[in-house]
């Protein structure tokens, strides 16, 4: 009975980390428009963590409560999870190449199984390590890394950082669900902290706001600004987070953490498909690569519910632990 409970709680974090990704996947697609017409990309990353911190604003007025009980985790979140990562990676574009900035940021997985084996001291399976180095290999053909290939060491740093940002959004997210931290609280005031230090640094007042009342082309068609921004906020943002999150509380870090590289192959399809900028047959073979890698790493890590067995040398690993 435990056995079942715990393959339907695990395939209903697979399937929400899918989800996930699907909607962090679709916010370049919708953004790039925007960009295009005339806004920054940092007015874009500020419009979307404010609108999704104005919709998420009853659920933070629920759990008034949290700040004052969990100070350090909504701080951590907003900084990281939502800020750091932003920030760091609209950065680091502006100095080296997008796809040398997405490759790096999505080493995340691995930094993430560093932190499970020899911070939190759990064991980790070979097949699970595997899937992270199929998956940064897949991700290097879907981005095509060896396209303008330039080293700049702040960008690279830059990078680096966005990735480590993510790790905490793994591992903040894992862990936020600790003294009765409700996930969605976490979310909500992790984008309202992470939307104030963005006005810091975008200064929206700056924005040519007009751009947002007039029309954008997507592959030669009209499309509503508004409307852009409101699938960025509602989908790529808000429903993003609220899978991701719920989908790390029911697997491990590191198999969520895989599983998100599948962000950068919905990015790279419906950029194919909405903007009409096509798929090389490198970034094909890539895209299953990482996918191969995704589902070996969910298949063989052990789920949320059984870590701390586990971690106690307690249970059967199938795999040996490295």
């Amino acid at each position: 009975m435990h056995t079942t409970d715990s393959s339907h709680g695990k395939g209903l974090g697979l399937s929400l980390a899918v989800g996930s990704a699907l909607a962090f996947g679709g916010s370049g697609v919708a953004a790039k428009p925007l960009i295009e017409a005339g806004l920054a990309p940092l007015d874009v990353v500020w419009l979307r963590v404010a609108g999704a911190a104005l919709v998420m604003l009853p659920l933070a007025v629920r759990h008034r409560d949290l700040p004052r009980r969990r100070p350090a985790l909504l701080a951590g979140f907003g900084l990281l999870a939502v800020a750091g990562v932003q920030a760091c990676y609209f950065a680091a574009i502006s100095r080296i190449p997008v796809g040398v900035a997405l490759l790096v940021e999505y080493l995340a997985p691995a930094l993430v199984l560093g932190w499970v084996r020899f911070v939190q001291r759990r064991p980790v399976t070979r097949a699970a390590a595997l899937g992270v180095v199929l998956a940064a290999g897949g991700l290097a053909c879907v981005v095509e890394v060896w396209s303008g290939l330039r080293f700049d060491a702040l960008g690279l740093v830059l990078a680096l950082s966005a990735a480590c940002c993510q790790v905490g959004y793994f591992v903040l997210a894992d862990h936020g669900g600790g003294e009765g931290a409700d996930p969605l609280g976490v979310i909500a005031y992790g984008l309202l902290v992470g939307a104030g230090l963005l006005t810091v640094v975008a200064r929206p007042w700056e924005m040519d706001w007009s751009v947002l009342g007039g029309s954008a082309r997507m592959n030669g068609a009209a499309v509503p600004a508004a409307v852009l921004l409101g699938w960025i906020v509602l989908v790529a943002t808000v429903v993003a987070y609220v899978t991701g999150v719920v989908s790390v509380r029911r697997l491990s870090p590191q198999v969520a953490g895989v599983v998100a590289c599948l962000e950068a192959v919905v990015a790279t399809v419906l950029a194919w498909v909405l903007l009409g900028e096509r798929l090389g047959a490198s970034q094909v073979v890539g895209g299953v690569v990482v996918l191969a890698g995704a589902f070996i790493a969910q298949s063989s890590a052990p789920a949320k519910g059984s870590a701390e067995p586990l971690a106690r040398g307690e249970g059967v690993v199938r795999e040996p632990a490295v």
